[in-house]
């Protein structure tokens, strides 16, 4: 009996010991040094804006031009920003976010706005930016791009 027992702590041991090797080895790779492979590889993402609050919008934008500077992504990169709802806020003439917006546009980015909610709430198009483009509903863009594979971005 104490023979068996002895036996079971020791493999117990054993296995313990082995997992912390096999852990530390994982967690001892730099991710870095694994680079995605993107040669012949595009990647397609639309960005959702459905809130008018200004620090979620600007975070937002700037989630957006990171991943169009990540040197994995760099020239592999489809992009799209839906606003609908109260994220109109985003295209507004009044609003701060025309030169960080047009900066996206530079890049390939392409700026929709739901014309649903321009409908519903009664909002002309000549009081948003002249260089968003304009789709009949925000929710079909996400249905649509969704189901050709795009990465839905809702940060």
């Amino acid at each position: 009996m104490y023979l068996i027992k002895f036996q079971i702590k020791l493999t117990a041991l054993i296995l313990a010991f082995g997992l912390c090797f096999i852990l530390k080895t994982v967690h001892a790779q730099d991710p870095i040094k694994h680079k995605i492979d993107v040669n012949n590889k595009a990647y397609k993402a639309l960005y959702v804006i459905n809130t008018a609050d200004e620090k979620h919008i600007a975070g937002t934008l700037r989630n957006m031009n990171n991943a169009l500077d990540d040197p994995r992504l760099k020239d592999n990169v489809t992009m799209e920003l839906i606003a609908f709802g109260a994220g109109v806020a985003v295209y507004n003439k009044t609003g701060i976010f025309e030169n960080q917006l047009k900066k996206l546009r530079d890049k390939g980015v392409h700026l929709l706005q739901c014309e649903n909610t321009l409908k519903e709430r009664k909002i002309s198009k000549s009081t948003l930016f002249d260089f968003i483009e304009f789709v009949p509903s925000g929710n079909g863009q996400i249905i649509i791009r969704s189901s050709e594979g795009w990465a839905i971005v809702h940060p």
